[in-house]
């Protein structure tokens, strides 16, 4: 059976990854003076917990942003990670198995 919560859910994951990720790079364009490219960069680096170290705050404002930008980013991405793999797992299982209740 089609849940409609199901979509919605799943499309305000994706507007909450583009809003942290369009967020961050506004915010370290401004405060920490990167060029726009460099502002996304580092925000899906870090947000992806890669950190390469290329390109660090340097302001404290920009330290404290930092910091409270991964917990709240790094949330939300795997959120919508953990969400959307659950929902395609999902999908498969509905298909492999078309009888099932739920599907009804």
């Amino acid at each position: 059976m089609y849940d409609p919560a199901d979509g919605v859910v799943y499309r305000t994951l994706v507007i909450a990854v583009i809003a942290v990720i369009a967020i961050g790079t506004v915010f370290f364009h401004y405060v920490e003076q990167f060029a726009w490219i460099d502002a996304y960069y580092f925000c899906v680096v870090t947000l992806a917990t890669v950190g390469y170290g290329d390109y660090v705050p340097r302001t404290d404002v920009g330290k404290l942003f930092t910091t409270f930008y991964i917990f709240v980013g790094v949330g939300i991405i795997t959120t919508f990670i953990t969400y959307t793999l659950r929902r395609r797992a999902t999908i498969r299982e509905r298909r492999r198995h078309p009888d099932h209740p739920d599907n009804q």
